[in-house]
């Protein structure tokens, strides 16, 4: 590894920015202390120090006083949006989600494969199952995989990559629509959704996409 100038720090911000991507420290977990990090990369303590700052400011990492330093998020676009969230109204998510899932259900209809179809029966089933065992944030989960699983099925990786940025926000609008328990009369079934997607109906799998994300 050369040893000096921004390179060197471009170059341990990529190593550090690794060990988060391939969930070697996953989020929420505290990464090595700052002499762990000088002794694992062979670099010194101004190099870490700046490579970490440059992970925190782009909302991948966070330190708190104290503690240590934890990972927050995936990349720099999850942090991103992350950031953004927290003084969006739940409107904005929700009128966002829309624009995603309206169109990856309509792609999806178009594109399904049989092994995309499994996936989402297979997801279905388990949001039921969820929404049976009342336990909401069980429920949240089961819903989320469930429109990623669409996203999926619609065979576009730069949407999934951008509404992968997007899941925290994602499951905060399923919680927000809820609540705190799981009442019948909040109950929206999107088993019409996966059907229309099986039966390749773009636009019946639009409408019944958007259906449901009314603000």
């Amino acid at each position: 590894m050369p040893r000096g100038g921004p390179t060197l720090v471009r170059q341990v911000i990529d190593e550090l920015r690794e060990q988060v991507t391939t969930g070697a420290w996953p989020v929420g977990g505290r990464i090595p202390t700052e002499p762990q990090l000088v002794e694992a990369l062979g670099v010194g303590r101004n190099t870490v120090r700046e490579a970490v700052r440059a992970l925190v400011h782009a909302g991948v990492l966070e330190c708190r006083q104290g503690s240590g330093t934890y990972v927050v998020s995936t990349d720099e676009l999850s942090g991103a949006v992350s950031r953004r969230l927290a003084s969006a109204r739940v409107a904005e998510a929700v009128e966002v989600r829309r624009a995603f899932e309206v169109e990856a259900a309509r792609l999806a209809a178009q594109r399904r494969t049989q092994q995309d179809m499994a996936a989402l029966d297979g997801a279905l089933a388990d949001r039921e199952a969820a929404w049976r065992s009342g336990r909401v944030a069980d429920f949240v989960e089961a819903d989320a995989v469930l429109h990623a699983a669409i996203v999926a099925a619609a065979h576009n990786e730069m949407l999934a990559e951008l509404y992968a940025s997007f899941g925290a926000a994602t499951r905060a609008t399923i919680a927000e629509g809820v609540g705190g328990e799981l009442h019948h009369d909040r109950y929206v079934d999107h088993g019409r959704l996966v059907a229309a997607i099986r039966a390749g109906d773009a636009e019946l799998a639009a409408t019944e996409a958007g259906a449901f994300l009314e603000v």
